[in-house]
């Protein structure tokens, strides 16, 4: 990445991307995503310095071994449905960052995490749909990390550990996907207290100043508190960022930093550093 020694560190983020495109579409009532998007417009405010490049985790790209894009000028990949027209022509032409990736690819391999990169894989919308709101001018190059698609929460918590150094190199790493993700849930009143009870946990957990304390909590969520009426066990890819994010965050305290009732359910995003 070069430039190491005078890169203030980045803090990491776990945010909800929302649903589909809802940023840039009507949507009844008109300002349910409102608050969600002023948040995700804030990020950038609270760095310490531009980051030199971004690592974004989706949850919507899931693999067999961790996986990186490593191309030039990633396409984007309208990874959801039924949507407006216009919704498909929306653009993000961030740069790849090949440099970034070989770079991920080592930490991974020095850690004995497999891995593999991938020159022709695209920004799904786990990655272009917040990054419009965060830094539209789309101007600063972007990395893409899938899950693994066997969800094990230890991995995803062991691969954000092999990628922590990447925070004092300016690279701004954010977890994408959604604290409460149970589609049957969804503008369902039934969901609003479960919703509410498991965001409670999650958040006392990432708040906990026992760092290990946290981990074997997390490893362990599906024992949460309507933790498995929040993320139906096998789908539970949008929880699983966060995981990636708590293991980069390394000993930093997370902070609860937006919490909001979208659609019946409690949704919230978490910052460490």
């Amino acid at each position: 990445m070069g430039n190491e020694s005078i890169s203030a560190t980045q803090p990491v983020f776990f945010i909800p991307h929302g649903a589909g495109p809802c940023f840039f579409m009507d949507w009844q009532p008109a300002d349910t995503w409102n608050n969600m998007a002023a948040f995700l417009k804030s990020i950038s405010d609270r760095l310490p310095e531009r980051p030199k490049a971004i690592l974004m985790v989706s949850a919507h790209w899931q693999t067999s071994e961790f996986s990186i894009t490593a191309g030039t000028k990633p396409e984007l990949i309208y990874d959801y449905y039924g949507f407006p027209d216009h919704t498909y022509q929306l653009t993000y032409p961030a740069c790849g960052a090949p440099v970034l990736a070989e770079r991920i690819s080592q930490l991974f391999t020095d850690a004995g995490i497999t891995n593999e990169k991938n020159t022709t894989r695209g920004f799904d919308h786990g990655t272009f749909i917040p990054l419009k709101l965060i830094y539209p001018e789309a101007d600063i190059p972007v990395v893409q990390l899938s899950l693994r698609n066997n969800l094990d929460p230890k991995a995803h918590l062991a691969a954000g550990r092999a990628l922590a150094s990447l925070r004092k190199e300016g690279v701004l790493i954010i977890g994408s996907g959604m604290s409460f993700h149970n589609m049957r849930g969804y503008g369902d009143t039934s969901f609003t207290e479960p919703s509410e009870r498991f965001d409670e946990w999650l958040t006392n957990t990432v708040e906990s100043v026992d760092s290990d304390e946290r981990l074997v909590a997390l490893a362990n969520w599906s024992e949460a508190p309507h933790a498995l009426d929040s993320h139906v066990l096998g789908a539970e890819e949008h929880l699983l960022p966060l995981m990636v994010i708590v293991g980069a965050a390394g000993r930093d305290k997370g902070h609860k930093i937006y919490s909001q009732q979208v659609l019946k359910t409690q949704l919230s995003a978490f910052q460490f550093g």
